[in-house]
């Protein structure tokens, strides 16, 4: 779930990291008067967080009457089909040195890392372009972060002295926000050093892991997102939203973010990742995906139940495939009752309706006698993901 800068700003401001001086706004008369109380030049920002608006999304302005023109501009911005929240305005300031920070998760050491560079950017980029300006160090998701790595970090970056310990208490701040507000990525683009030797961060991206809104709730809340507001490119359709109401009216499990697409087959898939493996699969063999709703962590039977009823009451949707990942531990049993249930409910037959059920899983011994009491095809692991899926796209045809 991404962010506003304006709202990671007031993240940061909150644990004491320095920060540029800056003021959303929501008018371009509402500009120029926080560009006339700043002084001197600033930066407009529209707040979007469609991808690729970020050059269109950005104005410098030498004086307010130049930032309300400019706002005039940015606020009819097309943010993935709605408007921008909001302008940021801030000070832009000149220093002796930029540096760039960025804490993410490595996929390959499964532990958080803090990275830096001594320019300012995206890390990701910098590290095509610029790999030996890079320096990094991991740390625990599970043990109170130490000043001692911070320290390590910054002296990496042949920092010395003040400077030396101011990174380490910036660097130190962030990761433990970080760690604290279960983020998933945390960039800083622009940490500038000014003349009397001070930092400041000045350009700021952050992403929640979107499995812990609920545990984050508060936060959230104190920020202002609505509890629907899932920071999807575009705005969520009804199906979406409903879709999110289902996962969050019942602990037991859980249903990822559904996605609605414009298709015909309704999928009901398992296994985090392998669900977008499992989504790719249709597409590879010509079918069109009419959603995308991965399941998982053992779901009640009514949850299977309810998901299942939604995709099949999609418009343009007729039959539905259940497929799961090689290597699952979700119940397949569950999963076989819900779908079952689901269907019959809608007064259609399993059958019907199933054009393929790949069942590995927990209990999955019992989800195939089920399934085999209804005459609903299945398979096991032995059948591959891509193959299950070519099935169920030659079955519709």
């Amino acid at each position: 779930m991404r962010f506003y800068e304006f709202e990671a700003k007031k993240l940061l401001q909150k644990h004491r990291i320095p920060l540029v001086q800056s003021e959303i706004a929501h008018t371009a008369e509402e500009v120029e008067k926080i560009a006339s109380d700043i002084g001197g030049p600033v930066v407009l920002k529209a707040q979007a967080i469609a991808p690729g608006l970020a050059a269109a999304s950005m104005r410098k302005a030498a004086d307010p009457a130049a930032a309300k023109s400019a706002a005039s501009e940015l606020l009819g911005i097309d943010d993935g089909g709605r408007k921008p929240k909001g302008i940021l305005v801030e000070a832009r300031p000149t220093g002796e040195a930029v540096y760039s920070l960025s804490l993410t998760y490595d996929g390959t050491t499964k532990r958080p890392v803090v990275a830096a560079a001594d320019l300012a950017g995206k890390i990701d980029d910098l590290g095509d372009t610029h790999p030996d300006r890079i320096v990094r160090r991991h740390f625990s998701a599970l043990n109170p972060f130490s000043d001692y790595i911070a320290k390590e970090l910054a002296k990496s970056l042949s920092l010395g002295g003040n400077d030396l310990k101011r990174m380490t208490r910036i660097v130190s701040g962030l990761a433990r926000l970080f760690l604290k507000y279960d983020l998933a990525d945390l960039d800083i683009t622009s940490l500038v050093k000014l003349e009397d030797g001070s930092f400041v961060v000045c350009d700021v991206e952050a992403d929640l892991e979107i499995e812990a809104r609920h545990r984050q709730r508060p936060m959230l809340d104190e920020l202002g997102f609505a509890k629907d507001d899932l920071r999807q490119v575009r705005e969520p359709t009804e199906f979406e939203l409903e879709g999110a109401r289902i996962d969050a009216e019942d602990p037991r499990g859980i249903i990822s973010p559904i996605a609605e697409f414009d298709g015909n087959i309704g999928l009901v898939i398992g296994a985090g990742g392998g669900s977008l493996t499992l989504t790719d699969a249709v597409r590879k063999h010509g079918g069109r995906p009419a959603n995308y709703a991965a399941i998982g962590g053992n779901p009640s039977v009514d949850k299977a139940r309810r998901l299942t009823k939604l995709v099949l009451t999609k418009p343009g949707v007729d039959k539905i495939a259940v497929m799961s990942n090689v290597v699952s531990n979700t119940r397949a049993d569950l999963v076989a009752r819900g779908v079952i249930k689901g269907i019959t409910e809608l007064g259609f037959e399993p059958k019907d309706k199933i054009l393929i059920f790949r069942v590995p899983g927990a209990w999955e011994a019992d989800a195939a006698k089920i399934l085999e009491k209804y005459g609903v095809e299945y398979c096991d692991r032995a059948v591959s993901i891509s193959e299950a899926a070519r099935r169920a796209v030659e079955k519709v045809g």
